[in-house]
């Protein structure tokens, strides 16, 4: 489970740099900026779900 979470965020975090850097909240995808150290990062929650169950499926099909 450990695992799929950090995949899950790394997909999480790629996207919604790549989407939110471009000014877009991409619709359901929810990007939002979050500000952490004066750094502005994007995040999506519903991505980090999708990615986080699309992950542990994947890694439990290779068992």
């Amino acid at each position: 489970m450990i695992k799929a979470m950090m995949l899950g965020a790394v997909l999480s975090g790629v996207l919604a740099l790549v989407i939110g850097s471009q000014g877009s909240s991409a619709g359901p995808l929810a990007i939002h900026p979050v500000t952490v150290a004066d750094m502005k990062l994007y995040w999506s929650w519903p991505i980090f779900f999708c990615g986080s169950g699309l992950a542990f499926g994947i890694i439990w099909l290779q068992r």
